[in-house]
C-alpha cells in the first residue's frame, strides 16, 4: 500500500541499511542495532515495529538496499509496512517483501531476530533534522499574588506558562533558557522573554529536564524508565539511548551516570552506554564527568575510572589540623565532601575538596562528628558559593562560617535560601547579613535573563526585577 506521510512525526529518525542476505543495521535516533538473520528485512521491521508500539503510533523510516537504492516507509506497531507516496524509478520492493512475510513479524518477538553476528561497517551518521512543529503553548503575562515574592523581585510576571503538576523547571547554566514539562506531555524550551524556542512530545513517565554535558557538548536531557533522551538544542532532534530494566539515571556530576543497583554503572558517550571499569571492591560510583566516573571507598580514597585506561587514584590533601580521612560523604561536579579526623576524638573537619587535583577548596570549622551527619550539600551552578549543612562557603573569598541550626534549601545566583533557627531566611556568603523572609515566600528556581523563575501550583512565573 502507498500512503502519504502527513501527520506522522519525523522523530525518531529511523534508517534500515541492508548489507547482504543476512546482515543489516537499524539506526533509531542515532543508536545502532546490528541485525544478523536469515531474513534481515523482517528482523529490522520487527525491531522498528516494537519501537512504534512503545510510542503508540507509526514511525517513518528510510530503507536502503545493498545497491544503494532507498525507500521511504511507514512502519506500524502491528508490523505492517506502507510506502510513502513518491515517484520511484522502480517498483518498491520493501513493502512487498514485508507483506509477504508479515506472519512472522510479531511485535515483542524481536529478541529472536537480534542475534548479532559480525558487526558491519557503520555508515556516517546523517545530519540532525529539526523537530516537528507543534501547537504553541499559552504564554501570557500575569501577577504573582499567591504568596510573597522573593526579595529583590516584583509581583509582576512578564510571562507565565502552565506546567505539569509536580514537575520542576530548569534554567540553563547561562540563564538564556528555561525548560519545562507541560500538562500535555511536552518538553517546552523558552528564552528569558518567554518566547518558545522549540518543543517536543515526550513518552509517559518522563523525568524533569536537566541541563548537562555529553561528549563535551551542552545538552538538555530527559530520562524515562526505558530511555535516556538528550537534545543538542536549536530545535534539533535528540539522541535516544535505550536503558536496561531497573536502570536509574543520575545527574550529580557534569554528565549523566546510569546505575544498575548493585550491578555497576555506565557513563554516556557517542550515543551509547559504556561500563564503568575497574571498580574497586567495597566502593561506590559517585558521579560522571564526561567519559570518566568518580569512585570512592567510605574511608577513602577517591578514584577516577575511564574506559580503556587504568584506574587512577586521586590523592586528597588534608586541611590544617587534620590527621586522616574519617569518611567521604558525597560529591558533585568538581567537588567531593570529605570529613577529616583530628587529634581530638570528638572533633572532625568537614572540607570541600577538588576532584581535579585533590586540593582543599574550602575547610569548615571543626565540629562534633555527630553534628555533621545530617548536613546537606547545596552548591551553586557557577562554583562561587555553597552550603555544606551549617557551614556557609564563599569560594571566591575563600571564607567559611558556621551558623548553628542553618539548614540550606537552595541557591539562586549567590543567595542561599535556608531555614535558619526555624525561619525561612536568605544570606549572601562573604559578609552578607541574614535576612528573615516571610514563611511562605517564593524561592526562585533560577534567574533567566533579568527575571526570577518561581512556581506556584502548576504555573511558572517569570518575575521582573525591582
Amino acid at each position: 500500500m502507498t500512503v502519504a506521510d502527513k501527520g506522522i512525526p519525523s522523530w525518531p529518525k529511523v534508517t534500515i541499511r541492508l548489507y547482504d542476505d543476512h546482515n543489516a543495521e537499524v539506526k533509531i535516533a542515532g543508536r545502532s542495532h546490528p541485525v544478523n538473520h536469515h531474513d534481515p528485512r523482517q528482523a529490522a521491521i520487527a525491531l522498528i515495529a516494537e519501537r512504534a508500539g512503545q510510542l503508540g503510533r507509526p514511525v517513518k523510516a528510510t530503507a536502503v538496499d545493498s545497491d544503494g537504492s532507498s525507500w521511504p516507509l511507514v512502519i506500524h506497531p502491528d508490523g505492517t509496512v506502507d510506502a510513502i507516496e513518491v515517484a520511484p524509478k522502480r517498483k518498491p520492493i520493501w513493502p512487498i517483501v514485508a507483506a509477504a512475510g508479515l506472519a512472522v513479524v510479531l511485535v515483542g518477538g524481536t529478541t529472536a531476530y537480534l542475534l548479532v553476528g559480525r558487526e558491519p561497517a557503520k555508515p556516517k551518521p546523517p545530519a540532525a533534522n529539526k523537530l516537528p512543529e507543534l501547537p504553541a503553548p499559552k504564554v501570557v503575562p500575569d501577577q504573582f499574588i499567591a504568596r510573597p515574592a522573593p526579595p529583590g523581585w516584583t509581583t509582576n510576571a512578564s510571562w507565565t506558562i502552565d506546567i505539569a503538576d509536580g514537575s520542576a523547571p530548569v534554567v540553563s547554566p547561562d540563564g538564556s533558557e528555561v525548560a519545562v514539562l507541560t500538562e500535555d506531555q511536552k518538553l517546552v524550551v523558552l528564552d528569558s522573554n518567554g518566547k518558545v524556542l522549540w518543543q517536543d512530545e515526550l513518552p509517559k513517565n518522563a523525568s524533569d529536564p536537566v541541563y548537562t554535558t555529553i561528549d563535551s557538548k551542552p545538552v538538555l536531557a530527559i530520562a524515562t524508565p526505558k530511555v535516556l533522551r538528550y537534545y543538542p538544542g536549536d530545535g534539533l532532534e535528540p539522541t535516544e539511548i535505550e536503558l536496561p530494566n531497573g536502570a536509574d539515571v543520575q545527574f550529580f556530576g557534569s554528565s549523566p551516570l546510569v546505575t544498575f543497583g548493585d550491578e555497576g554503572a555506565s557513563v554516556v558517550g557517542n550515543g551509547d552506554l559504556h561500563t564503568v571499569e575497574n571498580q574497586p571492591r567495597f566502593s561506590t560510583v559517585l558521579l560522571a564527568e564526561g567519559d570518566k566516573a568518580l569512585i570512592a571507598r567510605y574511608a577513602g580514597p577517591l578514584y577516577w575510572s575511564q574506559t580503556g585506561k587504568d584506574l587512577q587514584q586521586l590523592t586528597l590533601k588534608p586541611p590544617p589540623g587534620a590527621t586522616a580521612i574519617n569518611h567521604i560523604a558525597m560529591a558533585s561536579a568538581g567537588r567531593a565532601l570529605v570529613v577529616w579526623n583530628t587529634k581530638k576524638a570528638d572533633e572532625v573537619i568537614p572540607t570541600v575538596s577538588s576532584t581535579a587535583d585533590g586540593s582543599v577548596a574550602a575547610a569548615c570549622p571543626a565540629v562534633n562528628p555527630r553534628r555533621v551527619q545530617s548536613w546537606k550539600w547545596v552548591p551553586d551552578q557557577t562554583g562561587k558559593v555553597a552550603a555544606y549543612g551549617e557551614c556557609v562557603i564563599d569560594f571566591i573569598g575563600r571564607k567559611t562560617s558556621l551558623l548553628e541550626d542553618f539548614d540550606p534549601l537552595s541557591i539562586t545566583g549567590t543567595t542561599i535560601y535556608a531555614n535558619y533557627r526555624g525561619d525561612l531566611s536568605s544570606i549572601v556568603p562573604g559578609g552578607g547579613k541574614m535576612t528573615p523572609l516571610p514563611k511562605n515566600a517564593a524561592r526562585p528556581w533560577g534567574i533567566a535573563g533579568n527575571r526570577a523563575i518561581v512556581v506556584h501550583g502548576t504555573v511558572l512565573y517569570a518575575l521582573d526585577k525591582k
